[in-house]
């Protein structure tokens, strides 16, 4: 009932003044047909929006002053209505509808004064209470309809409406239904502003990520509903007064100037992937004592060089110490990469490839991300992987390397994605090595050794002292660690084990027995270094997540589409790559 209220007071705009129907006169020059189009508040109020008054630029002014100047000059401009309020009220005290209607028709009146054409461009600034949920009060529900019947005067009349949104609509339901319906009358321009100190201190690429996410969220939070993006537009904001968002008081200005760089790149990073129609630029106004400046007109400048060098020299404005870069912080992926981390890459069809092993992208993505994470910190050679290669075949496969490669093809796997693993595998081993273990409690002892009386025990002497001995060089042996060969091979003399992570010589020092058939005194020490290996295979996953995260900083991926930091065991899709047992 509510949505068809809103519906037959809008359409009233359209009937009620027939006479008005639509404007005479020469219709508006169309905006640039290059999308987006960049939209730049540049009246009186900004004392040097001369700057604006060029070709290339479309300005937002008000009144019947300045507009004509920057057309003059060779800019195109938009009508700026400033007091939206004023002409429907406010979410707790809306306006009478009748008033609404008369108000539209004099506001485009002046709109088609300002502009000197018929079909004007009207941005109106801006709707209040965008993230109420319903139910709405009854005088939202007014205010609502109010800004529907005054939208839709204005396009019944000629012109083309941009509702400027200060906060996070609230869109479920018959609030949803409400946008949608503003969207078939007015573009809809989303403001999305941010405090320049929390930015400029994340550095180039978290930084940019962090805009770059800001305004993609701006722009789904309306395609999601059904919204066509060519409704869409985005406003950025350069505020100079205290607590709204903007400079915030960072200093120097060359790192003021260098984020409002990064929220131009930002902004038409976003754009390319999402077609929206426009993006303005807002906060370049002085109103008063508070909002005084002496870099806005740097910062303006900063801002237009950033989009197009001709539109003025932001390094010579900016001064020395700015950071002219354009790249730096922005998606600039090489040839085939879906991400970089601090130099090395993951590219889109080694995650596709790994698809087809865990059946999950964010998994497979996740996987490489920590690859290339975790060989930045520990180094393994591609002999010793294919060394590797060869205990695994020559110990669960009787060296019978076709029986291997069908292992893998069965799996949706293949060799070459097999000694990733590998060398995943060998560098956990050699990380783990240096963690710690700590001291298993006597109760967890017990525990397993209740639990796991069939493990294959074996007192051995090993050099080098290897991690299934909990790096010792003598201990008891379990199958669920250490090579199988050495619970097969003959007592008394030594015999060179090539294990998954290198060869060892291995002396038995008794017969292979069942963990259950020792006294718990016996089995103890062999417990202990099992426990304290998996308590290192613990400690590993964090230190993992804990780098992961931390590279995350230095990270760029395509369309800022990021791994989610955690430990992969890869070999859980291959078993017979795992290292243990």
């Amino acid at each position: 009932m509510r949505r068809l209220l809103l519906l037959i007071v809008a359409s009233a705009a359209v009937v009620a003044f027939p006479g008005h129907a639509r404007a005479d006169g020469t219709a508006c020059a169309p905006l640039p047909a290059k999308k987006p189009v960049w939209i730049d508040f540049a009246d009186g109020s900004v004392p040097f929006w001369q700057e604006f008054a060029k070709p290339g630029i479309v300005a937002a002014a008000s009144n019947q002053i300045f507009p004509p100047k920057l057309r003059a000059a060779g800019a195109q401009t938009v009508f700026w209505d400033m007091y939206l309020n004023k002409r429907i009220g406010q979410p707790s005290s809306p306006v009478d509808s009748a008033t609404t209607l008369a108000k539209a028709n004099k506001l485009f009146d002046a709109a088609v004064a300002s502009s000197a054409c018929s079909t004007p461009y009207v941005t109106e600034n801006e709707l209040f209470g965008a993230s109420l949920p319903i139910p709405w009060s009854v005088s939202n529900t007014q205010y609502r309809a109010n800004v529907l019947l005054y939208l839709h005067t204005l396009a019944a009349r000629g012109g083309h409406p941009y509702l400027l949104v200060s906060s996070r609509p609230y869109t479920a339901g018959d609030a949803g239904e409400w946008w949608k319906q503003v969207a078939e009358v007015a573009d809809i321009v989303q403001e999305v502003y941010f405090p320049a100190p929390t930015i400029y201190e994340a550095g180039p690429i978290l930084g940019n990520r962090i805009l770059r996410t800001a305004f993609r969220r701006a722009i789904l939070d309306y395609t999601r509903i059904g919204i066509p993006i060519s409704k869409l537009g985005i406003m950025l904001g350069f505020h100079t007064e205290p607590h709204q968002g903007g400079r915030e008081g960072l200093k120097p200005a060359q790192a003021w100037f260098r984020t409002v760089k990064w929220q131009a790149l930002s902004a038409r990073q976003v754009a390319s992937e999402l077609p929206i129609s426009t993006i303005w630029s807002w906060g370049w106004a002085n109103w008063g004592q508070r909002g005084l400046d002496p870099d806005k007109p740097a910062a303006a400048c900063v801002y237009l060089w950033t989009r197009d060098h001709r539109l003025c020299n932001g390094p010579g404005m900016a001064g020395q110490g700015f950071v002219t870069s354009l790249t730096e912080g922005q998606i600039r992926l090489p040839s085939g990469a879906y991400c970089t981390v601090a130099g090395r890459q993951v590219s889109a069809a080694g995650i596709s490839r790994l698809q087809k092993l865990t059946g999950d992208r964010q998994l497979a993505a996740t996987a490489l991300f920590a690859r290339a994470v975790e060989s930045g910190e520990t180094a393994v050679s591609a002999s010793d992987v294919l060394r590797a290669e060869r205990a695994v075949i020559a110990q669960r496969f009787g060296r019978n390397a076709a029986a291997y490669r069908a292992a893998l093809a069965h799996a949706g796997a293949n060799a070459t994605l097999a000694r990733g693993i590998l060398g995943d595998e060998l560098r956990r081993i050699r990380v783990e090595a240096g963690l710690a273990g700590g001291n298993p409690s006597p109760a967890a002892v017990a525990s397993f050794y209740e639990a796991y009386p069939d493990l294959l025990a074996r007192p051995v002497a090993a050099k080098p002292a290897p991690w299934w001995l909990g790096g010792s060089v003598s201990g008891l042996a379990l199958s669920s660690l250490a090579p199988p060969p050495l619970f097969r091979m003959p007592a008394g003399r030594e015999t060179t084990v090539q294990a998954f992570d290198g060869s060892y010589v291995v002396r038995p020092l008794g017969r292979t027995v069942p963990l259950g058939a020792l006294p718990l005194s016996r089995a103890r020490p062999g417990i202990v270094a099992a426990l304290r290996t998996f308590a290192r295979g613990a400690a590993f996953e964090r230190w993992t997540a804990d780098r992961q995260t931390a590279a995350l900083r230095q990270t760029i991926c395509y369309r800022d589409d990021l791994p989610t930091p955690a430990a992969v065991d890869l070999s859980t899709f291959l078993p017979f790559l795992s290292p243990a047992g």
